[in-house]
């Protein structure tokens, strides 16, 4: 599994040894809407450190709302 995947995974929540054996049936879903949004954020600082400022800030504005900064 890709080790930002993992970390990610871990920062929110997720304690299991095999992610790949973890199912949507087995995590709440408040431990999956913050997976997805730390992913997001993740992707956001991504194209922010790569310089693609324009995409980043589409990305937040169509995710967490226009009003919502990161």
């Amino acid at each position: 599994m890709n080790e930002r995947i993992r970390a990610l995974a871990l920062q929110v929540g997720m304690r299991s040894p095999d992610l790949f054996k973890l199912t949507v049936a087995h995590m709440s879903v408040d431990t999956l809407e913050e997976f997805n949004a730390e992913t997001i954020r993740d992707c956001i600082q991504t194209l922010r450190s790569n310089g693609y400022d324009d995409a980043a800030q589409c990305l937040q504005d169509i995710y967490f709302g226009l009003d919502h900064p990161i």
